[in-house]
């Protein structure tokens, strides 16, 4: 391979997706195996293969943690936050990618131990100029049916099984001209909503655009991290590596932290007083009490997070002799309490609430909640209502008590 003929190759990297199936609380490419983490893992093999010139890795949204991690690899790799698809996040990949790039790459995150050779076999491949988009793919060892519902709905009924000789695994990188990229991406905006339901990566996106995609061999290596079990086979895939640079053989497990807060509130004296729970405004109903807005589910979950790094409580930080906190909304309370968490040295996994009163109605709301309270502590956050059966304070509408539960960890700096 003549190295001139693919001196301006690029490579998207997508790492902004949550992997919910994961189930780390936290966006996969920031799930650490071998004390780095993933997105980490992938960068350092691709900073290996000299011929990609530029690495673009596209973070997930309004969460600047791996863009920061990112920084120590130099000017060479560089970040953009991505969107709430894959597509809209490879296409944000390709608006920050050099034009002068002869090919572009599309590398998922999750498969942070591909080898560096497939990245240069890909690229080999397409520098020979027989195709304009080459993927790497395993041969299928298990035998694959097509099913569909039977008439009654209620089984699965295997409808075909194709030879599996003509099947393949498909994975990533996967290299494209870089022009057929662009073109193929943008041909997306005339699409349906049922054509784009076809397109599940890029290789789909250029054969619907009319171009052939050639096949070269992946590698096991090359495995998808998507369920808990799967950090498993990648920690044995990084032990090598650790111990090659001196790391102790057996890798240091990251234990969780779990705080527990309460909170308790008494609804006003005051009429004119207003209610404002779990970050959210309910006009209908007389507010709680309180040196701040009174915001019960905040302030839980805020003595929560503190409990769990075991930095104090809701009056150490935001007591009634800090008169700043004098009318405080309860969201930026837990943005505050975020901050101090992660400034001692911890990130935040996720944090459960669930509060008990009468009033307000709360179950309409819920999502609304949800998103307003995880996106001031850039982390999952949700919260649960539930009554007393007409028993105690919260049964008699005199007030609402809630409780929460914090998980957090320790990160290195």
């Amino acid at each position: 391979m003549k190295q001139s003929e693919t001196q301006n190759s690029s490579l998207i990297l997508v790492a902004a997706g949550m992997g919910t199936r994961l189930g780390a609380g936290i966006p996969k490419a920031m799930v650490h195996v071998a004390g780095k983490s993933l997105a980490q893992h992938a960068v350092e093999r691709i900073l290996q293969v000299p011929q990609i010139t530029e690495i673009i890795v596209v973070t997930p949204p309004n969460d600047n943690r791996l863009a920061a991690t990112m920084e120590q690899y130099g000017a060479k790799v560089r970040t953009v936050p991505g969107g709430a698809s894959r597509v809209a996040s490879v296409r944000a990949g390709l608006a920050e990618a050099s034009l002068a790039a002869a090919n572009i790459l599309v590398h998922d995150a999750a498969r942070a131990f591909t080898p560096a050779q497939i990245f240069a076999q890909v690229l080999e491949a397409l520098s020979a100029k027989e195709c304009s988009a080459v993927i790497p793919a395993l041969k299928v060892t298990d035998t694959i049916s097509v099913v569909e519902r039977d008439a009654a709905g209620g089984h699965e009924i295997i409808t075909q099984t194709p030879d599996r000789s003509t099947l393949r695994a498909v994975q990533t990188p996967q290299g494209f001209d870089a022009q057929l990229l662009r073109d193929a991406h943008a041909q997306l905006d005339t699409y349906t909503e049922a054509e784009l339901d076809k397109v599940t990566d890029d290789a789909s996106i250029v054969r619907a655009f009319g171009a052939k995609v050639q096949v070269v061999p992946g590698s096991q290596q090359a495995m998808k991290v998507t369920h808990p079990e799967d950090l498993d086979t990648a920690s044995k895939l990084a032990r090598p590596e650790a111990e090659a640079n001196g790391a102790a053989k057996e890798e240091n497990m990251i234990l969780p932290r779990v705080g527990n807060g309460i909170d308790v509130h008494a609804v006003s004296e005051d009429p004119s007083r207003q209610m404002w729970l779990a970050g959210l405004h309910f006009p209908e109903d007389i507010g709680l009490s309180g040196h701040s807005d009174g915001d019960a589910v905040a302030h839980a979950a805020c003595d929560a997070l503190f409990s769990a790094a075991g930095i104090g409580d809701l009056g150490t930080h935001f007591g009634v002799d800090r008169p700043e906190f004098a009318g405080a909304s309860g969201v930026s309370l837990i943005a505050e309490a975020a901050r101090l968490v992660r400034e001692a040295g911890f990130e935040i996994g996720n944090v459960a609430v669930q509060f008990v009163g009468r009033r307000p109605r709360f179950a309409a709301r819920r999502e609304e909640a949800n998103k307003v309270l995880s996106d001031a502590i850039v982390a999952p956050v949700s919260v649960t209502a539930t009554t007393s059966d007409g028993l105690g304070y919260e049964g008699e509408g005199k007030g609402v008590t809630a409780y929460a539960t914090a998980l957090v960890y320790p990160v290195s700096h």
